[in-house]
């Protein structure tokens, strides 16, 4: 069993209130989730206004494929959300 994972710092720029942050917070999850099928949540930064990290997990039998969509799923957010990624770590375990 191979785990997949992707973690994200990113900066959310112009947002002016937590509400803001949270609404663009849950449609990166919402888009992960829904269209690559992991699991995903805000995994620290939570207090901050302009900073978020989110932390993302794939489990398949394939180290190649499940880089592959965490490297999918990285370009994704990189088009179409309005995001400066600060840090971005893609990786996988075997267990």
């Amino acid at each position: 069993m191979i785990v997949s994972m992707i973690q994200l710092i990113f900066e959310i720029p112009d947002v002016d209130s937590i509400k803001e942050k949270r609404r663009i917070i849950r449609s990166v999850k919402d888009k992960l989730q829904h269209r690559f099928h992991m699991s995903a949540a805000e995994v620290d930064l939570n207090d901050s206004l302009t900073y978020a990290q989110i932390g993302g997990a794939l489990v398949s039998n394939s180290k190649v494929f499940g880089e592959s969509v965490m490297n999918k799923a990285l370009e994704m957010i990189e088009k179409e959300i309005p995001v400066r990624i600060h840090d971005v770590s893609i990786y996988s375990e075997e267990f």
